[in-house]
């Protein structure tokens, strides 16, 4: 075929391979294979009602599998497939931990060494925090004792009204408390994770390596 052949049949070609395509857009369905109750294989491009639950195999037109389906979930197998991915998760992570925990760690007495260490700087901070709360109600129960001198604490006819300055040392002083008090709380729940971490992570640490309760 010479130059001048290839230069009249090769836009033919162009033109009948875009214009097949198109004709395979524009008509493509697709097929499924899946299997009834009794065994039986069966074909078609919709799936039955009665067999949408069902997974099914997509075919292209030359009848070979292309991919997978799948049929109707119902509410039963979404919980039962999202509770076998949380636990799946769930085990990648205890993995994730065992590793850092033997790497981390040589023995138990390891493991306590830190823990101590950890709950004696909390301790420390708590014993500041409740030095810090006395301090607060001793000066509020000052402020207290005066402000009984005034009205409306004071019900003598005579007694004068509560002073503003006075009025605002309360209000500051009981404001102080309040959160000195969450902040406490905060630090004791924070001794607490601290300390049930740590055991946590004995008990772990002793069945990676079967050691025997002491």
């Amino acid at each position: 075929m010479n130059a001048w052949s290839m230069r009249i049949l090769l836009p033919v070609l162009l033109l009948a391979l875009l214009a097949g395509v198109a004709d395979a857009q524009s008509g493509s369905k697709k097929l499924y294979r899946w299997v009834d109750r009794n065994g039986q294989v069966h074909y078609g491009d919709s799936i039955p009602a009665e067999y949408a639950d069902q997974d099914r195999e997509v075919l292209n037109r030359q009848g070979v599998s292309v991919g997978q389906e799948q049929g109707t979930v119902t509410a039963d197998e979404a919980r039962a497939k999202a509770e076998a991915e949380k636990a799946a998760k769930e085990a990648q992570k205890q993995k994730l931990r065992d590793r850092v925990l033997l790497q981390t760690y040589q023995s138990v007495e390891e493991i306590e060494v830190l823990r101590d260490r950890r709950l004696e700087l909390v301790d420390a901070q708590l014993k500041i925090q409740e030095q810090s709360l006395a301090t607060s109600r001793a000066k509020h129960a000052l402020f207290l004792k005066q402000a009984s001198r005034y009205q409306p604490r004071n019900t003598d006819p005579k007694a004068q009204p509560l002073p503003e300055g006075l009025a605002l040392d309360l209000e500051r002083s009981a404001s102080d408390i309040g959160t000195q008090e969450q902040n406490l709380e905060k630090k004791r729940q924070e001794r607490e994770t601290i300390r049930s971490n740590f055991e946590a992570d004995i008990k772990r640490f002793k069945e990676l390596k079967a050691i025997a309760p002491r």
